[in-house]
């Protein structure tokens, strides 16, 4: 059992530290007042090759696994990029995958490359605002018309939707009431996202990441061509799932960083602020909750890395990446309350920058799935609880 990254996973580290180290906390306050996306940062990562390090290699990737995109994105996080920087290169880290699975050698051909070069930018279509966490209820409708599909319905919550081209969009292709089970009927297609008269995109102002835009998403009448599905019609659910693990590990991987910087920014705070003639660092009131959030964060880290461990392993890991989510974000939000708290009232002002680690680290605790509602799957797969809903 080793706990230690190898050379190759420490080069990617140091190498990602560097790209991050060009924009500091200034750039990052100014994406969080100004709210324009950090183009500039996007492509420095993708010509690092970052957005491909879990892409397949003869479509320009890296090849490597699950576990080099969390070493990427919680780099990218740690820095001081927050979810304002790992948010906006989240989805081409773990998105494409069900495209890498279950596509088509001409999808993942013309799609891919693009993709990993930065020169497409994809959001995900799944949330709907009568939906939730409740993906089988999903109503946005795709009803095949000749060699296309036609679209309407509305989703919510779809990263990056303003300024991308590409959006990976699950659909009802069969009405639920004439499935078997409420997972069949569903498809899934990776399509252009038209801005014509098909499509309207309306953002959503929101507490914290101000730069990666959220929004909801109009479809009345979105022709999607038919060689866009991907897989089966109707199999759209199941394909879906085969991303979610990697996409809980990221989020794990994304909060234990956001924590890390924050746990930093204190420390530093509480060995150079004086009162009452000493350190701030030197009084156990301060030492102690510093200390138990490192341990939290490093707890979490090992459930995240083991989580990843598995999936590039191909072994199960829903358990695992779920609590490696849960853990991390309860980490992390602790650690950015007690940096806020340990600088006191400066911790409330934008210049020492904790109080957005704070804004941001709620999107590891409520996306994309709830903590109640994981907790509760452990209980039914795990512990062979009653399903409780």
């Amino acid at each position: 059992m080793d706990f230690e990254f190898s050379a190759e996973q420490i080069a990617i580290q140091d190498a990602v530290a560097k790209t991050c180290a060009k924009y500091g906390d200034d750039y990052w306050l100014e994406r969080d007042t100004d709210g324009v996306f950090p183009e500039d940062f996007v492509k420095d990562i993708a010509a690092g090759g970052w957005l491909g390090v879990a892409m397949p290699e003869e479509h320009g990737g890296a090849g490597l696994g699950v576990t080099e995109a969390a070493i990427v994105a919680q780099t990218i996080a740690q820095s001081g990029a927050c979810q304002s920087g790992a948010s906006a290169v989240h989805i081409n880290l773990f998105g494409p995958m069900p495209i890498v699975v279950f596509g088509t050698d001409a999808q993942k051909a013309k799609n891919l490359p693009p993709l990993i070069a930065g020169t497409d930018r994809c959001c995900f279509g799944v949330t709907e605002p009568d939906a939730g966490l409740n993906t089988t209820a999903i109503t946005t409708k795709a009803v095949r018309d000749g060699d296309h599909y036609i679209v309407h319905g509305r989703k919510m919550w779809t990263s990056t939707a303003q300024t991308a081209n590409k959006i990976l969009l699950l659909a009802r292709t069969t009405p639920k009431e004439e499935c078997k089970k409420p997972t069949d009927g569903i498809s899934l297609f990776y399509t252009d996202l038209d801005r014509g008269g098909a499509t309207e995109v309306r953002e959503i102002a929101k507490m914290g990441r101000k730069a990666v835009d959220s929004n909801a998403v109009f479809f009345d009448g979105l022709r999607v061509p038919q060689e866009d599905l991907i897989g089966e019609e109707g199999k759209g659910f199941y394909y879906l799932l085969h991303g979610l693990n990697p996409e809980r590990v990221l989020l794990g991987a994304e909060a234990v960083g956001i924590g890390r910087i924050a746990l930093e920014k204190a420390t530093t705070y509480a060995r150079e602020r004086e009162v009452f003639g000493r350190p701030i660092g030197q009084n156990q009131a301060i030492q102690h909750p510093l200390a138990k959030s490192w341990a939290e964060l490093e707890a979490a880290n090992l459930m995240v890395f083991k989580a990843a461990s598995l999936y590039d392993a191909g072994a199960a890991c829903g358990a695992e990446a779920n609590a490696a989510k849960y853990l991390a974000a309860e980490a992390a939000f602790h650690a950015c309350e007690t940096s806020v708290m340990t600088h006191g009232g400066m911790g409330y002002a934008k210049e020492f920058h904790v109080e957005r680690y704070f804004r941001e680290v709620m999107i590891s605790r409520i996306t994309p799935v709830s903590r109640e509602l994981i907790l509760s799957f452990i209980a039914e797969r795990v512990l062979e609880l009653p399903k409780s809903y």
